[in-house]
């Protein structure tokens, strides 16, 4: 008899995000509003920033918090080829151009070694990403940063809850993005936040993500009618109240369901190590892994995947090297060879099914599946 398949993800919202979601729809306002800056102030105190600015994803997160401090046509960021398309697409939208540097072979972020050497007079900022939810050394990276007069803003669409040398994900950056998408530890479905210490630049990011407007629809309501105006030419980037709603009772949870992936993690590790051909990314010491994704690193990668598919198992690449994918060749000129390490990692990764709800029996299902594929395509 067939087994039902192990999905790769499902969301672990419950009745209470439903009947906020519902107690929204209820209520006066359905875009920007009361829900978003309870939201605001609910992360800013996860976080320990005194800024938190809601917005409609992670993507416009990244691209708002460049173009608010400044980042533009003729500027160059640097950033990694081992991430999301959205990084790299972000710094494109703003008008520079992303300069990548190579990772590292053990964790897969941005090795801070090859940094400086990629600096030139056109560079305006660093933008790391802190892979699967392991931070990058951000000491290191601000430490260049200041040498150099550029700003660090942070991809942490893996890193909510990370933590590393005592520091937290948002805590040397300039600006620090999250990810509220369907997968994410945190999920509204699709919704982002940038978390920043300067009230001015909070600020301007709430006119950038609004069009550009000095007043939004929720200022406009309260008191006396006052005009609006156009400050700057904005985005449309608002996150709605409706998806706001969603996530106020999840912080709560964050922790525990940490915990629950940080075990299910401890499995994997455990079947995995001696397991040969099979590899996995390591968090160096001093680190709080967020633990957003479960990837391993095998060869003759496709075949493994299908070979897991086979056996009802649910999985992701994440991710091919950003450089390699046709338009970034075609209108860069990158080839295979210019950042090595990324495009092993590429060419090896697979990600399994790591999620709070999944059960012990499922977790048995996948180690068993991928020690299968694992001696079936060492035979």
């Amino acid at each position: 008899m067939n087994q039902p398949k192990v999905e790769f993800y499902r969301h672990g919202l419950e009745q209470e995000e439903m009947e906020a979601c519902l107690a929204t729809l209820r209520s006066l306002f359905l875009t920007t509003g009361p829900a978003c800056a309870r939201a605001e102030k609910a992360l800013a105190q996860y976080l320990a920033v005194p800024e938190v600015v809601t917005v409609a994803t992670c993507t416009a997160a990244l691209e708002l918090a460049l173009l608010a401090l400044g980042v533009g046509p003729g500027h160059e960021v640097i950033t990694t080829p081992m991430t999301f398309i959205a990084t790299a697409n972000a710094v494109l939208y703003t008008g520079a151009t992303p300069v990548f540097v190579d990772v590292d072979p053990v964790s897969g972020n941005l090795d801070p070694a090859l940094v400086e050497a990629a600096i030139t007079e056109r560079t305006k900022a660093i933008l790391p990403v802190h892979l699967y939810g392991v931070l990058c050394d951000l000491k290191a990276l601000r430490a260049i940063a200041d040498r150099h007069g550029l700003w660090l803003v942070s991809d942490c669409a893996h890193a909510l809850e990370a933590r590393r040398d005592g520091l937290g994900s948002a805590d040397l950056a300039q600006a620090a993005c999250y990810s509220f998408y369907a997968t994410k530890n945190l999920t509204c479905g699709e919704g982002g936040a940038v978390a920043v210490h300067d009230p001015a630049l909070a600020e301007r990011l709430r006119v950038l993500r609004m069009h550009g407007m000095s007043r939004g629809a929720a200022d406009r309501y309260h008191g006396p009618y006052h005009h609006w105006d156009m400050v700057e030419l904005g985005r449309k980037a608002n996150l709605s109240d409706i998806n706001a709603s969603l996530l106020l009772s999840q912080i709560p949870r964050l922790e525990a369901n940490l915990a629950r992936r940080e075990a299910i993690a401890q499995r994997y590790e455990r079947a995995f190590a001696a397991l040969p051909g099979v590899d996995f990314p390591r968090a160096p010491q001093g680190c709080r892994h967020a633990r957003h994704l479960f990837t391993i690193w095998v060869p003759r990668r496709d075949e493994f995947l299908a070979a897991l598919q086979g056996r009802g198992i649910g999985v992701a690449v994440n991710y091919r090297a950003i450089h390699l994918l046709s338009y970034y060749r075609q209108r860069f000129g990158f080839q295979p060879g210019d950042f090595p390490v990324a495009e092993s990692i590429g060419q090896r990764t697979l990600s399994l099914p790591f999620y709070p709800g999944l059960r012990d029996e499922e977790v048995e299902r996948v180690i068993a599946a991928v020690t299968e594929a694992a001696r079936l395509l060492a035979a």
